[in-house]
């Protein structure tokens, strides 16, 4: 079976980017270079021997962005691309943005309406913290604000008891979501974030930036409980009491970038001594919804440090980055099948063919979010012929889009149509019945 490959290839300066329904201009691929681009290409050639710093190299320069953190990214939350990282894989501690995780769990398996009771473990926390007290009770919604607003460490262990049945078995919960996101770097023993690290396998409470940006996408734009967690990290201030109505609480939200920029939509602060200041946050902007993580982003002294990197890496993405359809549409003519019975006259000596089309669900667009240095390539691979048999809803080829050259979407080419086989016993009995009385 032979296969027939089409390769087109778009440059993001070629899209109208700031449209959803960007059109993108093919690039045209030359199969022979003329002498003049010959001529072209050797003094190129030359000045990059001769000048050790090409154009690639300044273009890098020129977009390294100057970040207090020492781990960031910048991620498209809908399809967890990262569109701008530093030191995006190095597994560091993340401190209190591990209460992202505490919360969306809580609100994907827990009661909100329930009361969790304190144990002795929960009220001897460290501050920050809300003070709770052995045998109280308080309403699991509650204590989310507690957790989410104030960042209390005893709210967190609460919490954690009353989902997971106890610290080790809700970190357990943690992981093993941490896995069902795609974050296989992140590792939680705790549900505040406070430095911690497991005696017999040496690893400490910990992630990347990359996991925690892919967390946060996870709580704001995937998650069944997205507009809880949304509503809640929102909330600017929030009153509540105990389950006996004699203490009373209140609590203010911590989040002092809520109030920076228009687009902020959530985000959790963070600090211990190991982990430094951190921050994890999200932002959105004409339909474009960008999360920001930041481990290690200076100690006492620096606390603004976080905000300027979050600025900073929130703007970089809504100026350079812009949605952009990257469907197209193929139509595929009948694939000729060697041996194959014509469906049409049923004769032996009419060549057989199979229709074929695209299996993609029913989609008729594919945004994604570009930038003008992206490229988009779009690859059809089908097969020439077939050999019969061939059955119907049989993949004879792919469409495979690729992004920069990672694929980022693939749909199947598949038949349309059964073709049976013109076997010698077939055109026998095709004879027989034709021929003879």
């Amino acid at each position: 079976m032979g296969a027939y490959i089409l390769s087109r290839k778009f440059q993001g300066k070629s899209m109208h980017l700031f449209s959803k329904k960007s059109v993108m201009k093919q690039a045209v691929r030359r199969h022979h270079i003329d002498k003049a681009v010959a001529v072209l290409s050797a003094i190129a050639l030359f000045c990059c021997q001769v000048f050790p710093v090409c154009a690639q190299e300044k273009k890098e320069q020129q977009e390294e962005l100057q970040l207090y953190a020492q781990a960031a990214v910048l991620m498209d939350a809908d399809s967890g691309r990262v569109l701008y990282g530093k030191n995006e894989k190095e597994i560091l501690p993340m401190a209190s943005t591990t209460k992202i995780m505490t919360c969306i769990l809580a609100l994907e398996y827990g009661d909100l309406d329930d009361m969790a009771e304190v144990s002795a473990y929960a009220a001897g926390m460290p501050k920050v913290k809300l003070y709770v007290r052995q045998g109280e009770t308080y309403r699991l919604e509650d204590l989310l604000y507690s957790l989410m607003l104030e960042s209390h460490n005893d709210s967190a262990v609460v919490i954690a008891e009353a989902v997971g049945g106890s610290v080790e078995g809700f970190a357990s919960l943690m992981n093993q979501k941490a896995r069902d996101i795609g974050c296989y770097d992140t590792y939680f023993i705790t549900p505040n974030g406070l430095d911690a690290a497991v005696n017999d396998n040496g690893r400490i409470h910990s992630t990347t930036a990359r996991d925690l940006a892919k967390i946060m996408a996870y709580c704001v734009t995937d998650s069944p409980a997205r507009e809880q967690f949304l509503k809640i990290t929102q909330t600017m201030s929030y009153d509540f009491t105990d389950g006996t109505g004699q203490r009373s609480f209140h609590c203010s939200n911590h989040n002092a970038f809520l109030g920076m920029m228009e687009e902020a939509v959530s985000g959790k602060t963070g600090f211990t001594n190991n982990a430094g200041y951190c921050y994890v946050g999200a932002v959105e902007s004409r339909g474009r919804i960008f999360t920001v993580a930041l481990l290690a982003c200076g100690w006492p002294g620096n606390k603004s440090y976080k905000w300027s990197d979050m600025k900073k890496l929130a703007r970089y993405g809504m100026e350079k980055y812009e949605y952009a359809d990257i469907y197209e549409r193929h139509d595929f003519p009948d694939i000729p099948v060697k041996n194959g019975i014509d469906a049409k006259t049923g004769t032996p000596y009419e060549e057989a063919y199979a229709a074929v089309a695209v299996e993609d669900g029913g989609v008729r667009s594919l945004p994604y979010l570009l930038c003008a240095e992206d490229e988009v390539e779009v690859k059809v691979q089908t097969a020439r012929s077939l050999d019969a048999p061939v059955s119907k809803h049989e993949e004879v080829g792919q469409i495979s889009y690729y992004l920069n050259g990672t694929l980022v979407r693939q749909f199947p080419v598949v038949t349309q149509n059964a073709v049976g086989e013109r076997t010698y016993r077939w055109i026998c009995a095709y004879i027989l019945d034709r021929f003879l009385p």
